[in-house]
């Protein structure tokens, strides 16, 4: 089902949610302050205009208050940030608001203002880095808490044709309690496989479990 989606700000992360959302068939509305940056978003979004956020009568003229999810993307402007999110939220009562973050305190001042669900690009990202920087095979880290997180990963050619257990990937039944959950592979995925399963070259891995379990069970950087 398609949504009606406005992304406010055409940096890096609002042209790029607003892109995917796009390209996926949703009803896509982006706004930037810049006209440039607005008119080269055409032909990557259902429309784009140019325009001042943090005006009430603006936002009105849009009709905004038709839309269902708002991405408030702009990044280092904190108080246009805060005030965009107030007046979609508080004024036009959007049904679901998502903001940009730079910094906790901005986005704890997010949150407090109604904003629905708050992101820290940067900070996901350096996430995500971290835990690839030293294992090549690594394209993916989702961290669920602190402790514990899922691993997406590349079969290595050290690795095809060899068994789970052959390769130390599947090791839920001992103490290290870090499982394969999946296996993406063409178009039918293996879910739970079992610890005799062969990895072909192609196969991307989804691996659960305890940070320090998996920073031991994934293939390091080959050399």
């Amino acid at each position: 089902m398609a949504h009606q989606v406005v992304v406010i700000g055409m940096g890096r992360f609002g042209s790029s949610i607003a892109q995917e959302l796009y390209r996926i068939g949703h009803d896509v509305l982006i706004v930037d302050q810049n006209p440039a940056l607005a008119q080269q978003m055409m032909g990557q979004a259902t429309y784009a205009v140019s325009g001042d956020a943090t005006s009430a009568e603006f936002l009105q003229e849009l009709g905004i208050q038709h839309f269902d999810t708002a991405v408030v993307a702009i990044g280092t402007d904190i108080q246009s940030s805060v005030l965009t999110t107030v007046l979609l939220k508080q004024q036009f009562q959007i049904r679901e608001v998502v903001a940009r973050a730079a910094t906790d305190l901005h986005g704890r001042t997010l949150t407090a203002v109604g904003a629905d669900r708050v992101v820290y690009p940067e900070q996901e990202t350096g996430i995500r880095t971290a835990h690839s920087l030293f294992q090549l095979a690594t394209v993916e880290y989702m961290e669920l808490n602190s402790d514990y997180g899922f691993s997406k990963i590349i079969a290595t050619e050290s690795m095809i044709g060899k068994s789970l257990l052959d390769c130390g990937l599947n090791l839920a039944s001992n103490s290290q309690k870090a499982e394969v959950i999946a296996i993406s592979r063409g178009r039918e995925p293996v879910l739970k496989p079992m610890n005799s399963e062969i990895i072909k070259e192609g196969d991307v891995l989804i691996i659960a479990g305890r940070e320090s379990e998996l920073e031991h069970l994934l293939p390091q950087t080959e050399v």
